[in-house]
């Protein structure tokens, strides 16, 4: 069998990391590692590690769309994600590019603000996000600050994560996966999918004591590469919820941070 011809193939719309923990970086690594081809379209280069976002270059929509365009031309694409879109003008460039070809094998990471606290999402692209992009999505993941972003209320329980999670499913039409990574009161991580009808909940022990980096990068390109693999929803999400713990677990120490073991 030529094997060439049966890999899987993914592709990741996001923004460059220099520091090399996530964005473009992170998730082709994550493609790598689980056997998926990895292509992709660079939105922005940003000059950042993992303490600080120095300065953020966004690439011109039109080259955002070229890129998606001389990708999906010569690769048969099976599942793709988004990280850091920047700004309204190429979120509606991308959006337009998924939308044409009818692609809805795509996870959005909703990417909004650095680990470091720098904005990574204008604050007038917000609505181009949920209006142009989400219906197109298999699947949202927003962290629990871009949660609140998005439904304008708090999340600080496991009930509220659990309500806000079926309100954005159903505002915008779409399962929605809110990650519960920043509820420090629990001693596992939990996040929870309203897929429109169900809810799943998928919970791992806590790893202590680890300062990583691009985790939601990882993760959002762990569930886009197991899409890409043949499996449903809540099975990608799962495979890629214990790729991630195990990523964690094994971090190497690098400078002050953890860098995840991909």
């Amino acid at each position: 069998m030529n094997r060439r011809s049966t890999t899987a193939i993914a592709l990741t719309v996001a923004g460059s990391d220099s520091g090399g923990g996530a964005g473009i970086q992170a998730d082709l690594k994550t493609f790598h590692a689980l056997g998926v081809f990895g292509t992709s379209a660079i939105t922005c280069i940003t000059a950042q590690n993992p303490d600080r976002v120095s300065a953020v270059q966004a690439l011109a929509p039109r080259l955002v769309a070229e890129q998606m365009d001389r990708i999906f031309e010569a690769f048969p694409i099976g599942a793709a994600k988004t990280g850091m879109l920047y700004d309204a003008a190429i979120i509606k460039a991308v959006a337009h590019g998924f939308a044409r070809r009818k692609f809805r094998k795509l996870v959005v990471d909703p990417v909004m603000v650095a680990g470091s606290g720098t904005r990574l999402l204008k604050s007038d692209a917000i609505t181009a996000l949920s209006t142009r992009l989400f219906p197109h999505a298999a699947v949202v993941t927003p962290n629990l600050a871009e949660a609140e972003v998005l439904s304008q209320r708090p999340v600080h329980t496991f009930e509220e994560m659990r309500a806000v999670a079926r309100s954005l499913a159903e505002e915008f039409g779409v399962p929605f996966l809110v990650k519960g990574g920043h509820l420090r009161d629990r001693k596992q991580a939990v996040d929870v999918l309203f897929d429109g009808k169900h809810f799943h909940e998928y919970r791992a022990p806590r790893v202590p004591n680890i300062k990583s980096h691009g985790t939601g990068c990882t993760f959002s390109a762990a569930i886009a590469a197991n899409l890409a693999l043949g499996h449903s929803l809540a099975e990608s999400i799962a495979r890629a919820k214990r790729f991630v713990t195990s990523a964690i677990r094994r971090a190497r120490k690098m400078g002050n941070y953890s860098a995840l073991a991909i």
